[in-house]
This record gives C-alpha cells, sequence and structure tokens, in this order.
C-alpha cells in the first residue's frame, strides 16, 4: 500500500497560501501625478502648438534684440516706405534685400525691430499684469471661501467690480493718473505701472470667484476637519493644505488671464492711451497702420497676426491645462 502525505499543517498552508499570493516579478515604481497630467497635456494637439508658440514668441522678444540688432526708434526718411522682403521677391524689386525683411514704416523705421520691442513691451505688461490679478485673485477667493465672515462682503465687492464696465474705467483711470505717474517714474515706466496695475486690479474678479468655490468644497473634507481638530491655525491650513489643493484652477485662470491682458494692453494701445507715440508695442503698430492699410496692407497684418497668435496659443494653452489637470476628465 501506498502511504498517504500528512495533512499540512495550519501554519504551513498559511505560508504556502502566502507565497501563492506574492508577485514573482519585482514590482514596478508608483507612477508620478505630474507623468500622468503631461501625457495627457501631450495628447492635446491644439495645447502642444500653444505651449510651443508661447515659449517661441517668450524666447524671440527676449532675445531678438541680439539677434536684430537695429533701433526700433531709429528714424530714416530716406528709406521710409519699404516693402516687407517677400513682397519685392513676388514684385521682382530688390530695392530693400535683406535690410529690413519686413520693411519700413513712413517714418523709415524698421518694423521687424518695432516688432520685437513692441512684442516685448506686450508680453512684459500681459505677464506682469495676469501675476498681480493672480495673486489679488487667489487671496480674495482663499480669504472669502475659508472665512464665513467675510464671504458675504467680499464676494458683493467682486460682483460691484464685476458689474463696472472695463473699458471706460480703463480710460478714466489712465486720464487721472497719466502725469502724476510720468512725473515721478518717466514717460515709459510710468505708463508701464499705470497699464499694469489698471489690468490687475480689474481682471482679478473670475480668479476670486473660481478660488471660492474649490475652498468651500475643500475646507469639508476629512483632512482639512483633522488638522483642525488638533488645533492647527487657519494660516497653515490655508499654506500647507489649502493652496496645493486649487494649483490647478490657478495655473487655467494664469492662462485666460495672460490672453485678457495682452488684449487690454493692445487695446489701450490701439485708442492712444497708452505708451508714449515714439514707444512701440503691439496695439501702437496697428493704430500707426491703419491710416494706410489699403496702401500697405502688410503692417496691419503684421502685428494683428502676432496679437491673434499669441492669444490663440495662450487659450489653447488654458485649455490643455484645464483637461490635464482635471482627474475627473483626464483619460477621455
Amino acid at each position: 500500500m501506498t502511504e498517504q502525505p500528512l495533512p499540512a499543517s495550519p501554519l504551513e498552508a498559511d505560508l504556502e497560501f502566502i507565497t501563492a499570493l506574492q508577485d514573482k516579478e519585482p514590482q514596478r515604481p508608483p507612477r508620478s501625478q505630474w507623468r500622468d497630467v503631461w501625457d495627457q497635456f501631450r495628447q492635446h494637439k491644439g495645447a502642444m502648438f500653444g505651449g510651443a508658440f508661447l515659449l517661441f514668441i517668450t524666447l524671440a522678444v527676449i532675445f531678438g534684440p541680439w539677434a536684430w540688432d537695429v533701433d526700433p526708434k531709429k528714424l530714416d526718411i530716406r528709406n521710409k516706405d519699404w516693402r516687407p522682403i517677400y513682397t519685392l521677391l513676388w514684385d521682382g524689386e530688390a530695392r530693400a534685400g535683406w535690410l529690413h525683411p519686413f520693411g519700413t514704416d513712413n517714418l523709415g523705421r524698421d518694423i521687424l525691430a518695432q516688432l520685437i520691442f513692441g512684442g516685448r513691451t506686450s508680453m512684459a505688461v500681459g505677464w506682469m499684469a495676469m501675476l498681480l490679478a493672480l495673486v489679488i485673485g487667489t487671496a480674495v477667493g482663499v480669504i472669502s471661501g475659508y472665512f464665513k465672515k467675510l464671504d458675504f462682503w467680499l464676494m458683493r465687492f467682486t460682483d460691484l467690480v464685476l458689474s463696472l464696465p472695463i473699458l471706460p474705467l480703463l480710460l478714466v483711470a489712465v486720464t487721472l493718473f497719466r502725469q502724476p505717474l510720468r512725473a515721478n517714474f518717466g514717460p515709459e515706466g510710468g505708463m508701464f505701472i499705470l497699464i499694469v496695475g489698471v489690468i490687475g486690479l480689474t481682471s482679478w474678479m473670475q480668479t476670486a470667484r473660481i478660488v471660492r468655490g474649490d475652498i468651500l468644497a475643500l475646507k469639508e473634507r476629512e483632512f482639512i476637519l483633522a488638522a483642525r481638530s488638533i488645533g492647527t491655525r487657519p494660516g497653515k491650513i490655508i499654506r500647507r493644505h489649502l493652496l496645493p489643493n486649487v494649483i490647478s484652477p490657478i495655473m487655467v485662470s494664469a492662462t485666460l488671464g495672460l490672453a485678457t491682458a495682452i488684449i487690454t494692453e493692445s487695446a489701450l494701445s490701439f485708442l492712444g492711451v497708452g505708451f508714449p507715440s515714439d514707444y512701440p508695442t503691439w496695439g501702437k503698430l496697428l493704430s500707426d497702420a491703419v491710416p494706410r492699410m489699403q496702401e500697405f496692407p502688410e503692417r496691419v497684418l503684421l502685428p494683428g497676426i502676432s496679437i491673434s497668435l499669441t492669444v490663440l496659443s495662450v487659450n489653447y494653452l488654458g485649455d490643455g491645462l484645464r483637461d490635464a489637470l482635471d482627474p475627473r476628465i483626464r483619460g477621455r
């Protein structure tokens, strides 16, 4: 007779069960959340185009003066009204050559140099105004959402500012404060401070409302209640727990605020209430080209295309960030 195998003891059975459950291959490290965000972001073709073009135009206006060292304010009446190089080649002429690839204006100033310098001014105003609006909107949204006693007054103030007509308010503010700031900081510095301040102080409301809504939802979560129960101060809760969790809407709001600031500055310069007349910006170039747009249409198209593509790229970038940073729609 064959011997029957002895039944395994309970301890041996447990060990065999645990061994069977163990993975035969080493586990991979956990996947980073930011890697998931990047994978989702790069699937958005519009966002990739927007980010690449925004990076290109930012580097172009920063380092462009070193590559094209022509003074944008230099007057050369003898060489005025030159056409762009592609127009000259199309017409079979070679007058301008590569000395002025985008031509010159009615005062002989190089249009390419003006586009680079004007883009630097417009982008600087856009970034600074966006940062100012972002700081104010985030602060108002966090305080309003976390402190219930201040919520009513802050939100009614936000609604009041939202109800104001922005463009007439900008024109009145520029008219009232232009001369004092020019006297203290110079023509260009004073107008830069004034335009950045006016745009920033009239563009923070949407960010405040978005951040407030997220704070109202977050402050009732378990980790916030646990932090309160152990006596954590409100300031520390806001810095360590609430602000890191509202980074996503803040980043999306920042991209939209940048586009709004660029358009607003261009509108002010187009209306003639922005920087001095000899200080080029994209809006000023557009305004100067309108009277002769039938004779020289490229002078309207060049700054107009620059503004449109920059704003379009920023909007696409904001759409991609919104889709990538929202875990509810990530992977769709």
